[in-house]
């Protein structure tokens, strides 16, 4: 049935533009019919024939009345109907044909001059031979035309008797079949010329259609929303304002990882489907990729988009029930609004996008209209990843240490390596500036590789029992090589793996990314030592420490020196470090500050140390002179002793 429906859609086109075809020129119908009818007049002035003046009047309205229809009525109007078309055409058409063709059969049966004969007989002939192959797209208005103009003549011819005459009526009655038959073949020829064009527009257009729309969830995909934005971007009013809603579900990968694709396309498509439900009428609904949709879609004011906005989000939030299984999907949107952000789809897109990383950075589930700071921001970004680059280059960094103290002797077991930035011009910028850039921009990876590449040359000039801990970014974990990065750090500088310790934080664990599991592991074979880095912070999972071999704990600073330290961040405290007891494991407590805070976490139970009351980070010269400091202490006592 839809084939079917497809061909007689078709079919009726076809028809439609060969019909068409008969108004195409009506310059060809004036002067067609200016010809014939000037004709009769003079045929009529010559003869002096009162009939032949009727009969150029009747020529000359059946003309005129032709010709205003023709300029009235319009094939490209859809409320003009093809077959009203066909029939005043057809009227017209066989009326004038047939009074032109009846008036040159007057002239010979009613015996007027050879002259005026000829010149009307001449005219409609021509007439009939001219339209049968003008209007061939219709061939039975051409056939009938072509009849109604000759056939006339040929009776009037066999009805004189005259063998000559009677000679011209076969002739034209032989020329009729003959040129019908030329009608007919070019009528086949224009049928099946337009039906391919329009079969092939109509595959044009299910391709295109195809090409615009996304397969998972019926959505107009990148390619439509591009479409659809430059269509009404190109229309848009001067005081009209349009709204460019940029969503990206959080945390969609855990979907595919545990429930499988399958559930994740219902899951896309069931957020397509509210999307599509809740957006005004007229917007376009786009799933942009991945995880991605874009909403964009005209608003009376910014009020109604921040509106618009929050419904969007509420009903992304609503959970999900797909087999039983209860699915919540949470959500962050990013917002920007022609004029007032952008005024091309470019600068539109651009600014939506930044509003949605800022929605994301921001901590997720929430929506950020776009504001110019966000640019300006950018900007700052993208100045400090060209400058870290080159800095890396020129060896603008520097790494300072920060030693981590055995609480029970005083003694330096460890130094932290902290990476410092001194710009010529800028002066010192702090590692909260550039260390986020450098994990958005992959920069983390040369940067990560590069100071564990200057720990461990510190490293091996201190004594064999003092270690060097390096703080690993989760993308400098996962970039392929990550490890041999590490391998070859501790090779050329001819460092021990067992005096490298690596510091890792529970967010790259929540992946549980099998690339994480085999570099810890890789490493760990060869005697690199690994630390959990904040701990507290995050979801302090037992089952991080009981999985991956980790040597130390690092409670983090919150517990010591932060604002809610009291009786409940002692007793956090304590239970830790009698878990690291049980697992033979070290516990640093970070952040101390006073010798109070020492003496609490040392009862507490810590066995390690780390902060300004010890020491603050310092160049690599300074902390060999700590350790000579520490080693010439310890002289006087062994002589003593």
């Amino acid at each position: 049935m839809p084939g079917r429906y497809v061909d007689n859609a078709v079919d009726q086109q076809v028809r439609r533009t060969l019909v068409s075809s008969l108004y195409a020129s009506p310059l060809s119908l004036i002067t067609g019919a200016v010809a014939t009818v000037a004709a009769a007049i003079v045929s009529a002035w010559v003869s002096e024939l009162s009939a032949l003046w009727f009969a150029a009047s009747i020529l000359a309205m059946i003309a005129t009345i032709r010709v205003i229809a023709a300029l009235r009525l319009s094939p490209e109007a859809e409320s003009t109907s093809t077959a009203m078309l066909e029939v005043v055409y057809e009227i017209g058409a066989f009326s004038f044909a047939l009074a032109l063709g009846t008036t040159a059969a007057y002239t010979i049966l009613n015996g007027a001059a050879s002259q005026i004969q000829v010149l009307m007989v001449a005219n409609a002939l021509g007439y009939g031979i001219g339209v049968s192959a003008r209007n061939a797209g219709r061939p039975t208005i051409a056939i009938g035309q072509l009849a109604f103009s000759c056939i006339p003549i040929a009776i009037a011819c066999f009805l004189t008797m005259k063998i000559e005459l009677v000679a011209l009526g076969i002739t034209i009655l032989l020329l009729v079949p003959a040129q019908s038959l030329i009608s007919r073949n070019i009528f086949g020829v224009l049928r099946d010329s337009i039906t391919s064009a329009e079969r092939n527009a109509e595959m044009a257009d299910k391709m295109r259609n195809l090409a615009r729309t996304d397969v998972v969830t019926g959505l107009a995909n990148r390619a439509g929303l591009n479409f659809d934005i430059v269509e009404k971007l190109m229309h848009v009013e001067d005081d009209q304002m349009l709204a460019l809603f940029w969503m990206d579900l959080d945390r969609f990968k855990e979907v595919n990882d545990l429930l499988g694709h399958p559930v994740g396309d219902r899951v896309l498509s069931e957020v397509a489907k509210r999307l599509d439900e809740i957006s005004p009428k007229g917007a376009t609904v786009s799933r942009f990729g991945g995880d991605e949709f874009i909403v964009f879609c005209e608003v009376s004011d910014r009020k109604e988009s921040e509106r618009l906005a929050s419904e969007i989000h509420a009903e992304i939030m609503r959970p999900f029930r797909i087999d039983g299984e209860r699915l919540e999907i949470g959500a962050s949107i990013g917002v920007a609004l022609l004029p007032d952000d952008g005024l091309d789809s470019d600068a539109l897109m651009q600014n939506a996008d930044l509003a949605l990383y800022h929605a994301k950075v921001n901590g997720r589930k929430q929506t950020c209209f776009y504001n110019p700071t966000m640019s300006r921001d950018l900007a700052r970004r993208r100045e400090i990843e060209a400058e870290l680059r080159s800095a890396i280059q020129k060896n603008e960094l520097s790494i300072f240490f920060q030693p981590i103290v055995d609480l029970a002797t005083g003694r330096i077991r460890t130094f932290e390596a902290l990476v410092r930035w001194f710009h010529p011009e800028k002066g010192e910028l702090r590692p909260d500036e550039f260390i986020p850039v450098a994990e958005e921009t992959g920069v983390i990876v040369t940067l990560g590789n590069w100071i564990t590449a200057q720990a461990a040359k510190a490293a091996v000039q201190w004594p064999e029992d003092v270690t060097v801990a390096v703080n690993l970014s989760p993308l400098q974990i996962k970039a392929p090589g990550a490890a041999l990065g590490i391998k070859n750090a501790l090779r050329e500088a001819g460092l021990a793996p067992e005096r490298l310790e690596l510091e890792v934080t529970e967010s790259l664990l929540l992946d549980d990314n099998y690339a994480t599991e085999a570099f810890i592991e890789d490493l760990s074979q060869i005697g690199v030592r690994f630390a959990l880095d904040d701990f507290g912070t995050g979801y302090s999972s037992l089952g991080y420490i009981q999985k991956y071999p980790f040597k130390k704990i690092k409670v983090d600073r919150s517990f010591v020196s932060g604002p809610n330290v009291g009786k409940k961040t002692d007793a956090i405290i304590r239970a830790v470090a009698e878990l690291g007891s049980k697992l033979e494991m070290d516990i640093v407590a970070e952040g101390l500050e006073t010798i109070e805070q020492v003496r609490t976490v040392r009862e507490a139970g810590c066995t390690l140390g780390q902060g300004y009351y010890f020491s603050r980070a310092v160049p690599d010269y300074l902390a060999a002179m700590l350790l000579a400091q520490e080693a010439g202490a310890e002289e006087p006592k062994r002589a003593l002793g």
